[in-house]
């Protein structure tokens, strides 16, 4: 089986971090990747909440209790608010801010509303893969590491982290139209889509997102929803057979039209995240990875 696709886009975007730069360019060559609705150079940005944003009308995917903007005449319309913005310290610090509501129309049968997700970091710092922030030595204490909700909680010190908005427990990223990822696991920390035993998997849309406790719409997994804004309606994936027969293929598939490099997002920690293909178009695994 392949790896689940987010732990993937980690292990790609930390191996190539580790020969990147993390200039003022760089970061504003990133910033620009993100569907923001601010400017990239600006500096001082306003609580996103109260930012304009772009405007989201969507007939479909919606009810009246599930519509996280206004409802009117079964037509659900909200703003997307999404700033990346960057800062010549040193060394040089990221802002993401994001109200988490994607730029298309997902479909939600359950709540969504709007967040408020904004938090500083240092832009893309070094990564030294001989000093470990973990270290397990069995499989026992790798599951105590992977498999915890809690374990993603913090990020290295290297990052120094601010919070500004909600508490980002459970945050691992920020995709680039503005949708929160998740960590890898779901409530039960198991994997949302491979758990053991009776738990169910994760419901969740053709973009592979869901809502959760806190009407949060979210990925745990990558998709190339977030790169191209689809249009029309969006099924649930339960009736997709290409979907719900094997999500972590579905996923990798989805990004068939970006067999290069791309960048998907950036992590809490400050570091990229990028697609599961490299420069060649060779889809990233734990073979290619040690060698």
């Amino acid at each position: 089986m392949r790896l689940a696709f987010f732990l993937l886009l980690l292990i790609n975007a930390r191996l190539t971090i580790a020969g990147s730069s993390n200039s003022l360019d760089d970061c504003y060559t990133l910033a620009a990747r993100f569907d923001t609705t601010c400017a990239v150079n600006m500096t001082a940005v306003p609580p996103i909440l109260s930012t304009t944003g772009v405007n989201v009308t969507c007939t479909s995917g919606f009810s009246n209790s599930t519509c996280p903007g206004n409802w009117e005449n079964g037509t659900c319309a909200f703003a997307h608010k999404l700033c990346v913005t960057c800062s010549a310290d040193a060394p040089v610090r990221i802002r993401v801010q994001t109200n988490g509501l994607p730029r298309f129309c997902p479909n939600a049968p359950q709540p969504i509303s709007e967040q408020n997700i904004d938090f500083t970091v240092n832009f893309n710092p070094d990564v030294n893969i001989n000093s470990l922030n973990y270290n397990p030595t069995s499989a026992a204490e790798l599951n105590a590491i992977v498999c915890n909700l809690s374990s993603q909680t913090l990020a290295p010190s290297t990052s120094n982290l601010m919070i500004n908005g909600d508490s980002l427990n459970t945050l691992a990223a920020v995709s680039i139209d503005g949708v929160p990822i998740l960590n890898v696991n779901s409530a039960n920390n198991t994997d949302p889509f491979y758990p053991p035993g009776n738990i169910s998997v994760e419901i969740v849309d053709t973009c592979l997102g869901q809502s959760n406790q806190q009407n949060m719409y979210h990925y745990h997994i990558g998709t190339a929803c977030a790169l191209t804004k689809p249009n029309g309606s969006i099924a649930q994936c339960a009736n997709r057979p290409s979907c719900f027969t094997n999500i972590a293929n579905y996923s990798i598939s989805s990004f068939d039209q970006y067999r290069t490099l791309i960048v998907t997002g950036i992590a809490k920690d400050g570091h990229i995240i990028y697609g599961p293909y490299d420069t060649t178009g060779t889809e990233v695994s734990m073979l290619n990875l040690e060698t």
